[in-house]
């Protein structure tokens, strides 16, 4: 007998929740191209566990997507595994921003970002020191 999951119960699944909107997105690309057997549920939408931040606010929100019904073969699953331990690792696109939250989960290295900073504290120490001999007036000599 073939056996039936929802996207919301899937996505639920996941290693790295926040990675959510992208698995969405890579399944969809599948269905689309004939690799998953799914379908649309009408009138049914679901919460993603994904929390994205407005710049210039604290506050979180979370986005509602489409409900899709799929067939849970066995390819699906070993897609599945291999989908889920990519979004688990560390991200292809842009650097994570540094926040008490992204350390505490080890998703950024503090050591390394530890290093990084003394290394720009220093470096604007020397343009500092050195900026500051450049405009220093050297008595001239007189005749």
């Amino acid at each position: 007998m073939t056996q039936y999951k929802k996207l919301s119960e899937q996505v639920q699944q996941l290693s790295n929740p926040q990675r959510s909107d992208t698995f969405v997105k890579m399944f969809r690309e599948e269905v689309r191209q004939g690799k998953i057997q799914a379908i649309y549920l009408p009138g049914q939408r679901f919460t993603m566990p994904k929390e994205y931040s407005r710049r210039g606010s604290d506050g979180t929100y979370q986005r509602e997507t489409k409900e899709m019904l799929f067939e849970a073969s066995p390819a699906f699953e070993k897609w599945f595994d291999g989908v889920n331990r990519d979004l688990a690792a560390a991200r292809r696109g842009g650097r994570i921003k540094p926040s008490v939250e992204a350390v505490q989960a080890g998703l950024v290295d503090f050591g390394a970002l530890a290093k990084e900073t003394r290394q720009k504290m220093q470096a604007n120490f020397e343009k500092g020191q050195a900026l500051g001999k450049t405009r220093t007036r050297t008595p001239r000599k007189r005749k």
